[in-house]
Parts: C-alpha cells; structure tokens; sequence
C-alpha cells in the first residue's frame, strides 16, 4: 500500500519572523500562567490569563473555536494527558501536576507551546517525570538541528531522539497516537512527529520546515482513552501524565526555537541561528 503523499509547507525565512512574533506571544502567555499555578487557582482562571494576554498583544488565540474547542488553553491536570477543558470547578490543589497547552495566530501565523508544572509541594518523582520530559524535547529538537545542518536528516530522528532522551530518563510511558506536528498559516500541518521510532526516516529536515516538537509521557502505561465530552484525553490507568511543547523552525544557519524566550540559545546554543536579534525575548 502506498503511503499518502505529505503536503509539508516550507516557509522563508521573513516567513519565519512572522511566527517569532506569534510564538513570543504563546511564551507571554505560558509566563503569566506559570507565575498564576498555585493551589486554589481554577483552570478557567487561567484561561482568563491566557487570553487576556494573547488579545492584549493583538493576536487570537487559536485553540479557542478550533473544531469546537471551547477555551484558549487546555489545562490537562495529573491523569489528563492533553486536550482538557478548562473550567471554573477544576481548582488546582497542592501537589498537583498541570500541563497548560497554549496557541496564538498573529498576521496568520501560528505558535504553539505547553509547559507543565508543579502546583505547590509537588512530589519529586512526578517533577522528575516533567524534566524528563523536557530533556527529552530538547533532545528532539537538537536532533532536528542537527539533521537539517547536515543535509542527512529525516523526520523521525527527531522521534528516535525523543524516545532515546525519555528511556535515558527512567521507566515512563510514551503515549501513542499524539505528538508533534507541522504549523504555519495553520496550527497542525504535515508532518506528524511521533515521539518514538527508528532513526533514518520520513521526510528529509531541510531549511524552512517549522515543527511542534510536543513529548507525553506517563507514570505508568502509555494507554489513554478520550473521555465523552470528545477532548480530554486521560490515561487508562490513571497515572499521572506530563506534556510539553515547543515550535521550532529550521534555517539553512540553524534551528530558532520560536516559543522559547531566549530562541533555544540557553539549551542549544551555537545550534540556534544567529540571525536572531539581540535582545528578541520576553521577561
């Protein structure tokens, strides 16, 4: 059987710039809502905060409408993978584990990040389970750097390192059926990252390629199941989850992580192009 042919939207780099301003937005929001995480906060209060933030900067928040989604973040808490509805009776308590989902379309580009976080005294296996996680991320998007700079790399050495990065890490569940994607003028294009996999295929990462590099992982057993209100989606075993998300864009020069304050330097450095401007961050 053959394979559908991937429709994978390449953008220039003045293209590139546009969803720097989109993705700056997205890292303004997840800033305010991380300071905001603390018991007795709701998950709608946090919505408030992100849309407030994203309109406040002239952009609009892309999850908010998208296939019906009714809110502006999804603020997924202990179980709850990804996907979950925000709302006025979820009230974080101590020692909870909250993943924020955020996206802003700005001029018609588009930004995507999550982040997850520790709410008050949070056990350190389930932090230890978040920076996990991120390490593993970062390890993908590394990879991706890397692979577009030497001319070899394909898709799914981003997942092989990925899923390298979380085995490293510990023994957690890589959740299945979810993970990254392509953005641009649309919020998930071709292609669609796994974040696990052999090395070496799909393909190739080439400059003007922009992804949304998103690992999930569990305590337990990566199953998940959708709950009926068609969004939230939980583990089977109920175990505790943790996401994490950054957009990043390939240029002939390096990789800019497009969500991150700093464009990945702190992380990456010398892999992340130096055509960012100075001083191109938030507080």
């Amino acid at each position: 059987m053959r394979r559908p042919q991937l429709d994978i939207q390449l953008k220039t780099p003045e293209q590139i710039e546009k969803m720097r301003a989109a993705g700056l937005v997205v890292a303004a929001a997840l800033s305010r809502m991380k300071a905001a995480v603390v018991p007795g906060v709701s998950t709608a209060d946090l919505d408030a905060i992100a849309e407030s933030t994203i309109r406040e900067a002239g952009a609009v928040p892309s999850f908010l409408g998208y296939h019906g989604f009714p809110a502006s973040i999804c603020s997924s808490v202990n179980e709850q993978v990804v996907h979950a509805i925000p709302a006025a009776d979820q009230v974080l308590r101590e020692g909870d584990l909250i993943s924020i989902d955020c996206g802003a379309v700005l001029d018609g580009w588009h930004g995507d990040a999550a982040i997850t976080v520790g709410v008050g005294e949070t056990r350190p296996q389930l932090l230890r389970m978040a920076a996990v996680a991120e390490d593993a991320m970062w390890a993908g998007i590394a990879a991706a750097a890397r692979g577009a700079a030497s001319g070899k790399g394909r898709l799914t050495d981003i997942s092989h390192a990925v899923e390298s990065a979380v085995r490293k890490g510990g023994r957690y569940g890589i959740v299945d059926g979810y993970g990254g994607h392509g953005i641009g003028t649309e919020m998930h294009q071709d292609p669609h990252v796994l974040n696990h996999g052999r090395p070496g295929r799909g393909p190739a990462l080439v400059p003007g390629m922009a992804l949304a590099i998103e690992p999930m992982i569990t305590m337990g057993s990566p199953r998940t199941v959708e709950l009926d209100d068609g969004w939230t989606v939980v583990t089977r075993d109920r175990s505790v989850a943790a996401h994490v998300e950054h957009s990043i864009a390939l240029l002939p020069d390096g990789v800019w992580v497009l969500t991150a304050p700093d464009g990945g330097r702190a992380r990456l450095g010398d892999l992340v192009t130096p055509r960012q401007p100075a001083g191109d961050s938030i507080g």
